[in-house]
């Protein structure tokens, strides 16, 4: 049977092929409309938007941080500059895998985990397009590493800063403070944009309280940069304007003299210029590197000043509350002057304790377990300073009393913040009726006020408070505020006195010949510090108790646990004829004011003569 011929519709397939030159057509003219949708889009509707978008990645705002501020002692030499350092930061918007460039620059360098830690900390909270701190202090080993393999990692930026150092370490590290890396908190209480580009600011001490000045202003250039972020051009620049420079009342020999007197001791020593009220030294021992806190504290060098149990990151001179002792009886003296209660003249029964009326209970003077008796059958103003009379002060204490004891204490700087241009000063207890009702919600009892009297009980000051106390007796009652700061750009910074305390001159007289009787009488309770001295000071031994020693029994120092022995405390003043420095020290558990009362002499001697001894 013979096969069919299929016969070709030519119409059909004429029909077809105009059917797919059209569908062709218009795809193409589809294909093409888009085309010039979009670049309508972008020449016209949209011009403006993708301009910037093109110039941002061919033009970047980078600012510039400012050079903080410089911070000199009294002589001028230099206790804070800047140092300039290379650091690598990275771009986080420019990285495409952000892991995967850490562990490629891990290969390249060392990176701690603390590093890395602060690194990813900052970044959650840093702005977009801030290039954020990794690594601090580049060596020149490390730069050329980076930059011969910086072509593999785009947003990996280093470029030199100046940052933070202080030469003398741990000489200043509570007077100054230090600064640190920026936190999250600070970052939102900062100004964004004088604080954009800087990774540091000011936490404790003189580097926080002056950081408004110390910081200075930002400024910002604009720039032409490549693909890989490396800068071409600088299209424009304003420039920053750099920090304040500080000069400071601290004489740098002073300071050196009480540490180096303290030694590896608790302790601390505040030397003032009672004309001024300029702080000379301020002491507080243990201390710690501050250069350890600028680029971020490591967690184990951290960990040994938290837990260390000498507390050295604590500021004893401004934040350490110690009963006064025995340092209090000239001021007392005074008030017991000035209330009328007592003359220079004035004698006071002692048989070594004290008795309130109708009180069976015996006050100890100091002097009874060493003698069995007291100072002497009867004991005036002067021999009481001399010799540190306890039964004396007891009495005079009971005949202020205490609300009377605060009235006349308070002018002199007791119970209330001094006012130093720092940070986390205490303000110490001045203790009244008053005080006890709203602190304790107990009734004030007699008792308390006899141990008040020779500045024990519930009474405590602050070693910058009893040097602010004794620079008043050192200038007569004129007060001067203590101050850091002696001058802001070369210019002198003078603080007017407070209130001044007006008494009779005799008054003054007396204290004064207590106190050099201290030094330089047979039975003075300093009379070791004459041997050799050049000039006449003024001083008060005090003895603070840190625990409680019960009815009739005798505190054995060798008996006693090394930190529950008593503090040992020291006031001066010097030269005597016209006082130029006061001095306060604290030994924590040094036993008594022998261990005080020399580190006096070698910052005294010091100032005076330009010798430690």
């Amino acid at each position: 049977m013979p096969h069919s011929i299929a016969i070709k519709d030519q119409n059909r397939e004429v029909r077809i092929y105009g059917a797919r030159t059209v569908l062709a057509i218009l795809i193409v003219l589809g294909c093409l409309g888009i085309v010039l949708m979009r670049y309508f889009s972008l020449q016209i509707t949209d011009y403006e938007v993708y301009k910037v978008q093109s110039e941002r990645n061919r033009v970047q705002l980078q600012s510039l941080p400012p050079k903080r501020g410089l911070i000199f002692d009294r002589n001028g030499v230099l206790l804070a500059d800047n140092r300039p350092s290379y650091v690598l930061s990275i771009v986080s918007e420019r990285v495409e895998d952000l892991e995967a460039t850490l562990t490629e620059i891990q290969t390249l360098l060392p990176i701690s985990q603390s590093d890395l830690d602060n690194f990813r900390k900052k970044r959650k909270w840093s702005r977009a397009y801030e290039a954020v701190p990794l690594r601090f202090r580049l060596t020149e080993e490390e730069r050329a590493r980076l930059a011969v393999n910086r072509y593999r990692m785009p947003g990996v930026v280093v470029d030199a800063r100046l940052l933070r150092h202080y030469p003398h370490g741990e000489l200043f590290s509570h007077a100054l403070g230090y600064v640190g890396r920026i936190n999250e908190r600070e970052s939102y209480d900062l100004d964004e944009e004088d604080y954009r580009g800087t990774f540091h600011v000011g936490k404790v001490g003189v580097e926080k309280y002056y950081e408004d000045i110390l910081h200075g202003d930002a400024g910002f250039q604009n720039v032409e940069a490549d693909a890989h972020g490396r800068v071409l051009r600088v299209l424009e620049r304003h420039n920053p304007t750099p920090g304040t420079d500080l000069t400071l009342h601290l004489d740098i020999a002073v300071q050196q003299a009480a540490f180096d007197a303290l030694g590896d001791r608790r302790g601390a020593v505040v030397a003032i210029d009672p004309l001024t009220g300029g702080v000379l030294a301020l002491v507080s021992t243990p201390g710690f590197d501050t250069n350890l806190f600028v680029n971020g504290i490591s967690s184990v060098d951290y960990s040994a000043l938290r837990d260390s149990p000498d507390v050295p990151l604590f500021n004893r001179a401004v934040q350490g509350q110690y009963p006064p002792g025995s340092t209090i009886k000239p001021m007392m003296s005074m008030a017991g002057l000035q209330s009328g209660l007592v003359t220079p003249e004035t004698t006071v029964p002692d048989p070594g304790w004290y008795r309130l009326p109708g009180d069976s209970h015996r006050y100890r003077d100091w002097i009874l377990r060493i003698r069995g008796t007291g100072h002497a059958p009867e004991v005036d103003m002067h021999m009481a300073i001399r010799e540190s009379c306890d039964t004396y002060f007891y009495d005079l204490a009971r005949k202020l009393t205490i609300d009377r004891m605060y009235d006349y204490l308070h002018p002199f700087g007791f119970g209330e913040r001094t006012g130093l241009d720092t940070t986390s000063e205490r303000r110490g207890v001045l203790p009244s009726t008053r005080w006890k009702r709203e602190a304790r919600a107990q009734p004030w009892y007699p008792g308390e006020t006899i141990s008040a009297g020779i500045g024990q009980g519930y009474m405590l000051s602050t070693p910058i408070q009893l040097a602010m106390a004794t620079s008043v007796i050192a200038t007569r009652g004129v007060r001067h505020p203590p101050r850091f700061v002696r001058s802001i750009n070369d210019e002198l910074i003078v603080i007017p006195p407070l209130e001044p305390i007006v008494t009779e001159d005799a008054y003054w007289d007396a204290i004064y010949g207590g106190m050099r009787a201290v030094v330089h009488e047979n039975k003075g309770t300093a009379k070791a510090l004459a041997k050799g001295i050049q000039y006449e000071m003024g001083g008060k031994t005090g003895t603070a108790q840190v625990i409680g020693i019960a009815q009739g029994e005798i505190y054995k120092e060798d008996e006693v646990d090394e930190r529950h022995r008593h503090h040992g405390l020291f006031i001066a003043i010097a030269p005597l004829e016209a006082p130029t420095i006061a001095v306060a020290i604290i030994v924590e558990n040094g036993g008594g004011s022998s261990a005080a009362s020399p580190i006096a002499r070698k910052v005294i001697d010091t100032w005076l003569l330009g010798d430690a001894g």
